[in-house]
């Protein structure tokens, strides 16, 4: 695939908007207000088009409705595009409603994260069907044919947290330990992009011997109670695990649980990713050893422009393209760099504004904040 720097602009100027915030999917609504629709100087004028959004859930990761939510809809006021975001709280048929309700509600642009390729295809033939341009919003749908796919390098967050789990067992001076691999849904196109990148990383040390191949999962719909579950009976079964690439800080976070019942937390490493408070505050106390960066503005901020494009007529560039596996096309993307965090780097993360230090640095985590250089 080949990766570049989004060219893409969009109006930043601020603007008023009527807001409506309704139902328990945690839809949010807005339209133009009278000044925009005006043209007054006091806003840009209003976009004809109409974009609609639907996140995936709330459970799997914290970060749909924290800072995708946010960093759209800051995004569309400031341009002064009508939107409508709505979460399926991973409900499948939820999910294929709300789309129906926006395409009929008159959306321009479809944006969606998949729960699964299948649903998400069934979505997007509907919305093409009447006109719809669609984007795949950090996961994308297989065989779905989405106008554009906006993302983060997938096999490369893998390939970091394989890096990541090597770097922490060099450290521990691990001698030939047995590692648990936590995936993702096996639903996800990204968690087998994930895969494919921590295997890399992981594979070629099993074949030299040098680490043991141990239970290796995936978590149905990213189910952090299931990973517990799982991850016990892994346990149970495999009693000397001595690291575990989990996919995310939800999984991970699952199994440090399990460690703490059985005394190991803080001796066997464990990865994840999305640097969520939990995450970051689990390195902190030193029981997780490293997540995965990925700046979700940045990610929001290229999806927005890309939909606020679109809602305006024009026909956006995108600087690179990526291969569906399953149609054989090439989607027009964008393409994001992780950044892996280890407990000497989560001050990046409060530099860059997506956490704060009164969210993280609570009770017991305000000295370890100091510790790890957090102002």
């Amino acid at each position: 695939m080949r990766k570049g720097i989004l060219s893409l602009t969009t109006a930043a100027a601020v603007m008023t908007l009527g807001l409506t915030a309704c139902g328990s999917d945690g839809a949010t609504t807005a339209a133009p207000s009278d000044a925009a629709s005006s043209g007054s100087a006091s806003a840009p004028a209003a976009v004809a088009g109409k974009v609609g959004v639907i996140l995936p859930d709330s459970k799997s990761s914290a970060r749909w409705e924290t800072a995708d939510r946010k960093y759209l809809e800051e995004a569309f006021k400031a341009a002064g595009v009508a939107y409508d975001i709505q979460n399926a709280q991973g409900d499948k048929t939820q999910f294929q409603t709300i789309a129906d309700q926006m395409i009929t509600n008159g959306a321009t642009v479809l944006m969606i994260v998949n729960l699964d390729s299948g649903t998400g295809k069934a979505v997007l033939d509907k919305a093409k069907a009447q006109g719809v341009a669609t984007i795949d919003y950090d996961r994308l749908t297989l065989n779905g044919g989405a106008s554009y796919y906006v993302s983060f390098d997938n096999t490369k967050v893998g390939t970091l947290q394989g890096e990541g789990l090597v770097k922490c067992l060099t450290d521990k001076k691990a001698d030939k330990p047995i590692i648990a691999e936590l995936n993702g849904s096996p639903t996800d196109n990204n968690a087998t992009l994930f895969k494919n990148g921590y295997d890399g990383v992981l594979k070629p040390k099993y074949d030299a011997k040098e680490y043991v191949a141990g239970p290796d999962q995936s978590v149905p719909d990213w189910d952090n109670a299931q990973a517990g579950t799982i991850f016990e009976q892994m346990l149970t079964e495999q009693p000397k695990i001595a690291g575990v690439l989990a996919a995310n800080d939800g999984l991970g976070n699952a199994a440090i649980a399990v460690l703490k019942k059985n005394s190991l937390n803080g001796k066997v490493p464990v990865t994840g990713q999305d640097a969520t408070v939990q995450g970051l505050q689990n390195i902190l106390a030193g029981d997780q050893c490293m997540t995965v960066y990925k700046a979700i503005k940045k990610e929001a901020d290229a999806a927005s422009a890309l939909a606020i494009g679109l809602a305006k007529g024009e026909k956006p560039t995108a600087p690179a393209t990526v291969k569906d596996t399953e149609s054989g096309a090439d989607v027009p993307a964008v393409l994001l760099d992780p950044q892996p965090i280890f407990f000497d780097s989560v001050k990046d993360v409060v530099a860059d504004g997506f956490v704060t230090k009164d969210e993280l640095c609570t009770g017991e985590f305000a000295a370890k904040c100091t510790e790890a250089g957090i102002q």
